[in-house]
């Protein structure tokens, strides 16, 4: 990796890796929606909740604008390597994406990818941004997918007062007994 970022202009550059990433997120936001259309009630997010959730964007755009000019390590094993974990993530984040769109409305998701964290889309979205990174050899990319990540668990405790709003001890008993990012689910008998 290079102590100065890459900056050119090319056609092998990192934003082949963003279309998929773009389009993915674009299914997400329709998805998600869709399913919660009108569904909020009285819920109001917290000052600070709304500080976090529109700050998710600024590392997001930035990375984005940032791999029109980053090329790819072409030929390199940072390139191969970095693929492979893109390509994990995205299916990753498809299969969570299909889990979400396909649970019953009104109830805790718990099916597929949601069995083994309560924010698999964003395990994957974080896996396709270190991915991009690592295919770029660029710290300065992995950095900004580390501000993405911090941002991103402060993000999820919104939604997680959200759900608990909206779902009670259901997303309670979810929450005791699945991890909010990624790991082994917890015995349903503990309780």
């Amino acid at each position: 990796m290079l102590l100065i970022p890459a900056f050119e202009l090319g056609l092998w550059n990192a934003w082949i890796l963003v279309i998929p990433m773009l389009i993915i997120f674009f299914f997400d936001v329709r998805v998600t929606a869709a399913r919660e259309s009108g569904e909020s009630g009285d819920f109001q997010l917290t000052r600070n909740e709304k500080r976090v959730i529109n700050a998710v964007f600024l590392p997001m755009v930035v990375s984005f604008v940032y791999a029109v000019f980053l090329p790819l390590e072409l030929g390199t094993p940072w390139l191969y390597s970095g693929l492979i974990i893109f390509t994990f993530g995205m299916v990753f984040t498809i299969v969570a994406l299909l889990n979400f769109a396909t649970s019953p409305k009104g109830k805790v998701i718990t099916k597929g990818l949601y069995r083994f964290s309560r924010n698999p889309m964003y395990v994957g979205m974080l896996l396709m941004q270190i991915g991009l990174g690592i295919a770029c050899s660029s710290w300065l990319y992995i950095l900004l997918t580390v501000v993405l990540m911090i941002l991103l668990n402060a993000n999820s405790s919104a939604e997680e007062r959200y759900c608990l709003y909206r779902y009670g001890d259901n997303y309670r008993k979810y929450m005791n007994s699945t991890p909010r990012w990624i790991g082994i689910p917890k015995s349903k008998n503990k309780e």
